[in-house]
């Protein structure tokens, strides 16, 4: 039995589909069922519940042995510091995967290794710490910069011909598409020989900058689209004036410094085993129907 977290979510319905596909028996948590298709009600069982909550945990793994582990965003007006959310959030995960015997493949950050502050990568991190401390098997799909957050700016890239981040503009930063991170999970999740504990450093086959990446858009919309830097106090007070709480953009502010800064140098990965999905692709795939919606 495989449960699956986050099965509405855009990885967790990926894997969740493929593990289907692979024929495997299935179980979800979630908070609202109704999210699920009817499609996807026939064919698994439904645990309603919030993850986080040990009940709900115990309840999903009874008579499983593989989970699939991702912690989803805290909320946006009142999220604490992300360390305390992300190690709250997985402890009772952590404590019934290890009683169980559970495999656990999780979505982490990229940057094992890297020894300043990351925000919301660095509380991924300390989550690994958590659940390898634990003594779970163990599998951390470890991650760069999603592809997919890109989608956040369909609307500016139509209208104005530009997105806007505050990561350096001329420093590479790795990407990966949500839909490769799925296909790693699946296959761990399908396998059920693997044992012990690993990291799986995970990014596109690309290393571009963010005006590499500009490039790359306008070519493919056959139109001028322009990156934007945003400095990183500017970035930061932008948050809190949408809404976000001080915590949440001080968590995104340190994140985008330490990718500025290298963090998803600091752990290696073997150029072999780039994902499949490189960035010119997905913007074929993705971003144009996005912005020509």
């Amino acid at each position: 039995m495989i449960v699956i977290t986050t099965p509405t979510g855009d990885i967790g319905r990926q894997v969740l589909d493929r593990v289907l596909d692979g024929g495997e028996t299935a179980r979800v948590i979630a908070r609202d069922p109704s999210r699920l298709s009817e499609h996807v009600r026939a064919r698994v069982e439904v645990v309603e519940g919030f993850h986080a909550d040990a009940d709900t945990i115990a309840k999903a793994l009874e008579g499983a042995d593989r989970l699939f582990w991702l912690v989803p965003p805290a909320g946006f007006r009142n999220a604490g510091p992300a360390r305390g959310y992300y190690l709250d959030f997985t402890r009772a995960a952590a404590q019934e995967a290890a009683a169980r015997g559970v495999q656990v493949v999780g979505v982490t950050s990229l940057g094992h290794g890297y020894e300043g502050e990351a925000g919301l990568l660095s509380a991924a991190l300390a989550m690994d710490d958590l659940i390898e401390g634990a003594g779970v098997h163990y599998r951390a799909l470890a991650l760069p910069f999603f592809m997919e957050n890109l989608l956040r700016q369909a609307q500016s890239i139509a209208a104005e011909g530009a997105f806007f981040m505050a990561n350096a503009a001329d420093r590479p930063l790795l990407t990966v598409a949500t839909r490769d991170v799925a296909a790693a999970a699946a296959t761990l999740l399908l396998d059920a020989s693997w044992s012990g504990q690993a990291r799986v450093p995970l990014a596109s086959p690309d290393s571009l900058t963010p005006d590499a990446m500009a490039e790359i858009i306008s070519a493919t919309l056959g139109r001028a689209v322009r990156y934007r830097q945003v400095p990183l106090p500017d970035f930061r007070a932008r948050m809190i004036q949408r809404g976000a709480s001080p915590a949440l953009a001080q968590d995104m502010a340190d994140m985008v410094n330490a990718q500025n800064n290298g963090i998803y140098d600091a752990e290696p990965r073997d150029p072999a085993f780039a994902t499949a999905t490189g960035f010119r692709q997905w913007c074929q795939d993705v971003l144009k129907p996005a912005v020509q919606c």
